[in-house]
């Protein structure tokens, strides 16, 4: 796992896609952190994302080097968090999430997880013909 990590705290800008009424929804996300071999995000309980994960738990997060050499895919079912100490090392970690919910009990600030799901790190199409086998996350 420490690969898909490296990877993702190197590159923590991506898109996450949803569904919304059977029809995908894709958005610019940032990855948090890893805990506890969590992949972690946040989100606002008042934004779409987060009803539509919360209504259908299915989500897909991918990105790439800054050269598109490489592609991440994460792909799997989320798990909603309430703990403490994960929003606390969000804040302390993202200068975006800390200055929006300011404390870790903001009503509306929201912690996701990658839970059941796989991830593949995927090289650029004509770099290597093979690709490599998914990972399973959690």
């Amino acid at each position: 796992m420490k690969d898909l990590t490296d990877f993702l705290y190197a590159n923590i800008n991506g898109f996450l896609a949803t569904l919304e009424d059977g029809q995908p929804r894709v958005r610019p996300y940032q990855f948090m952190l890893e805990d506890a071999g969590r992949l972690c995000f946040s989100t606002n309980n008042k934004k779409e994302v987060c009803k539509q994960l919360k209504h259908n738990p299915a989500m897909e997060f991918a990105c790439s080097d800054p050269h598109g050499a490489w592609l991440l895919r994460l792909r799997g079912n989320v798990q909603f968090t309430n703990e403490v100490d994960v929003k606390v090392k969000i804040l302390a970690k993202s200068d975006v999430v800390r200055n929006i919910y300011k404390t870790s009990d903001h009503p509306d600030f929201e912690v996701f997880y990658l839970d059941h799901g796989s991830a593949q790190l995927l090289p650029r199409a004509g770099q290597d013909s093979q690709q490599p086998p998914a990972k399973q996350v959690a």
